[in-house]
């Protein structure tokens, strides 16, 4: 009992820790691309933009999935003290990996006037090349990852991946500045931001390669013990160093697949059965784990692929490239701030997976039908203040930001991204965890395709706010389809006064304070970068607060769900009642 309850702690604080290095490598990465368009201007911010989510691609063909399976395959063979099998695991996945980072470096560096050509921008080039030699250290990182995690190991991989985002962008910063003071053009100036990647990935590596140098070390040091059950120099019993596994069966419910014999520590038992294997069988184990893995990780990066093979081509029909680049930086002025919210509903809905998984797995259909009315209204809320927000306050927030007003009209439509980009997260995080891996990611395939028909419709008469508004339609289609799945499977209904009419009459609350906020802070703070930051800053505050009281009101949020909320709820609900929008 005292180790299972060891495990269960070391496996929280292992999540924690991941979770927070993902939490603060997605703000790094997200709020990088604020200084980027100051100091480059929009052309440089378009080009970056346009180029990076091909780069992402790249990384997620050639690493997504592979972490996860080395990490499986480890732990299997971990559990069973088979220590060859995890070397075996180990150098197969890094020959995989260097294979596919060279061949996806060659195909970006050799690639990439033909690449910039399919876009239809020339000055692509220099930033694809930039980029392509990430792809050299980011898989090999991704399996090195993947073993210390098998072993129950997360600072590695929380390390490296805050030093990898650290550095890139420091060195992303540096080079702008550098480029810039050399009267660089846009295309290097951008070429030199995304060679950031490259340096950030290599320092990636090099962490993981000093974690690996110091467990090499400490495996050479643990084969020096005495066999049998001698103590280690630390004064464990290396009997009980590698817990023995026992089977046991675990039934799940029928609407959601077999029952699956798995041991103690969730290790599927057939796994732990195979003593040995070939290296054809093992290669051939690993890639039927990790492509349905890998084809879902790819249906995201999918929606901002679509733009950068249409936005650029239906942008500079006119033939002038370079304007067309800096429309795109302009409409990518208000991304930054819908993913940090799509981030926040990432990070967080993770812990929905295997609460949900669980509750599956002894057949508590009641408990399910909670949570998920739960998840769904916090997160429909969120979004929906996020993007009510973001929409209200995108003039002074542009300003604040990007140093004008420039598009103000397009950040507005983006901002409406934010509500149903929350609810994909949601469902999608859901549905795992009832056991449907593959339908999130065929309904976000159908949205990227919708996504690219309306861009083709709509750009050519709108302009860039045709592309924000098909977005929007992209990301709603998603999240309905997510939704009429989870609802029907789940058998729930919810009424149309809680799920639609109340919150909007939160937001409409929370519109009328805000559009008054700005009105006075007009008349009264003069034109400026500075009154731009306090009228955003105050708008936010005061917006949050209004929608939260408003909420509550209409029984949206108990109070007592309110006060729940770590560290802010309880601030936030003595703010309301301060002001009285709350009793």
């Amino acid at each position: 009992m005292r180790e299972d309850k060891s495990t269960a702690s070391g496996l929280l604080k292992g999540a924690a820790v991941l979770s927070l290095a993902a939490i603060l490598s997605k703000l790094l990465g997200t709020l990088q691309k604020i200084p980027l368009q100051n100091i480059g201007g929009d052309g440089v911010f378009g080009i970056y933009n346009t180029v990076y989510p091909f780069y992402t691609i790249l990384i997620t063909l050639a690493t997504a999935g592979f972490p996860t399976v080395v990490s499986k395959f480890v732990a299997e063979r971990h559990a069973m003290g088979e220590e060859s099998g995890k070397r075996a695991v180990l150098r197969m996945a890094t020959a995989v990996m260097a294979i596919l980072g060279v061949a996806g470096c060659i195909l970006m560096y050799f690639g990439a006037p033909l690449l910039a050509a399919w876009i239809g921008n020339s000055h692509l080039i220099p930033a694809l090349r930039s980029a392509a030699p990430a792809l050299l250290f980011v898989p090999l990182t991704a399996s090195l990852r993947g073993y210390f995690q098998g072993l129950q190991n997360m600072v590695p991989t929380a390390v490296s991946q805050v030093s990898e985002q650290a550095v890139r962008v420091a060195v992303m910063i540096i080079l702008l500045f550098y480029f810039t003071g050399l009267g660089g053009t846009e295309a290097v100036i951008a070429g030199g931001a995304l060679a950031g990647s490259a340096v950030g990935g290599a320092v990636g590596l090099l962490v993981m390669l000093l974690y690996w140098r110091g467990h090499h070390k400490q495996m050479r040091q643990d084969s020096a013990w005495p066999s049998g059950r001698g103590a280690s120099p630390a004064g464990q019993d290396r009997s009980e160093a590698l817990p023995q596994p026992q089977v046991i069966i675990k039934s799940n419910t029928p609407n959601f697949g077999p029952a699956e014999e798995l041991t103690d520590q969730g290790i599927p038992a057939a796994g732990l059965r195979k003593n040995s294997e070939s290296g054809r069988g093992l290669l051939g184990e690993m890639f039927r784990y990790a492509i349905p893995i890998c084809l879902a990780s790819l249906a995201i990066p999918l929606l901002s692929l679509v733009d950068t093979f249409t936005l650029p081509r239906l942008l500079s029909r006119g033939g002038d490239e370079l304007r067309a680049m800096a429309e795109v930086g302009v409409y990518n002025r208000g991304i930054p701030l819908v993913q940090l919210v799509t981030m926040l509903a990432s990070s967080l809905s993770v812990l929905f997976i295997p609460l949900m998984a669980e509750m599956n797995l002894r057949g508590d259909r009641e408990g399910i039908r909670r949570q998920i009315g739960l998840a769904l209204r916090w997160f429909w809320l969120i979004g929906l203040a996020a993007s009510a927000g973001l929409a209200l306050l995108a003039g002074p927030i542009n300003v604040m930001l990007y140093e004008d007003g420039t598009g103000t009209g397009t950040f507005a439509w983006v901002a409406w991204t934010a509500a149903p980009g929350a609810l994909v997260t949601i469902t999608a995080a859901l549905l795992q965890g009832l056991g449907f891996v593959r339908a999130p990611a065929v309904h976000l395939l159908a949205a990227a395709a919708l996504k690219a028909a309306l861009n083709v419709l709509l750009v050519p008469q709108l302009g860039i706010t045709g592309a924000a508004i098909a977005g929007i339609a992209a990301y709603a289609v998603a999240a309905a389809l997510n939704l009429a799945l989870l609802l029907r499977r789940a058998g729930l209904r919810p009424r149309l006064r809680d799920a639609l009419l109340r919150p909007a009459a939160a937001a409409l609350a929370m519109a009328a304070a805000v559009l008054l906020l700005r009105l006075v802070a007009d008349a009264v703070l003069p034109p400026g970068r500075l009154a731009a930051l306090a009228e955003s800053l105050l708008g936010v505050l005061l917006g949050a607060a209004v929608f939260a009281a408003a909420a509550v009101r209409a029984r949206l949020i108990g109070a007592a769900e309110l006060g729940a909320l770590p560290r802010v709820g309880p601030k936030l609900l003595r703010l309301l009642r301060k002001l009285r929008l709350l009793r």
